[in-house]
């Protein structure tokens, strides 16, 4: 594997970076945040992204049998709430879009725990991690060095 430069241009990296906080900022949830970007970068297969946000969900509280479960969070119905639930089906029907959109369930299931405001920071942060992942990947960056 070949591991393209860590640099990624300064612009680009300002706005991509504004995002995510922003997004984090107005869902308001942490814990939960990192839940969605993990769920994402496990799908996108980032290696990055998945070490760094892992040691930050581990700072924000979220325990290690969600962590060792999140990637089968649907089978694993006692050990997430409703809201977490959620939050995660929307990331994965944003993640993946197979049939081109996200199911009108899974939004409306989203709109029933999360406040139109809030209901946008969480599309925002699963567009964020998204572009984070493939940046990442796209560039092969290997997992480690990062900054919180």
């Amino acid at each position: 594997m070949t591991v393209r430069t860590r640099r990624l241009d300064p612009a680009v990296a300002r706005a991509m970076s504004a995002l995510s906080a922003i997004a984090k900022q107005g869902l308001g949830d942490p814990a939960l945040a990192e839940l969605v970007v993990i769920r994402a970068s496990q799908l996108n297969h980032c290696a990055f992204c998945l070490d760094m946000h892992l040691a930050l969900a581990r700072e924000h509280g979220v325990s290690e049998e969600q962590l060792d479960l999140v990637a089968a969070w649907e089978e694993a119905e006692d050990r997430f709430d409703e809201r977490e639930r959620a939050a995660l089906a929307l990331t994965e029907a944003v993640t993946v879009l197979t049939d081109g959109f996200v199911p009108d369930e899974v939004y409306a299931r989203a709109a029933a725990h999360f406040d139109a405001a809030q209901l946008a920071h969480l599309i925002g942060l699963i567009v964020a991690i998204n572009s984070w992942n493939r940046v990442m990947v796209s560039r092969r960056i290997p997992p480690g060095g990062h900054t919180a």
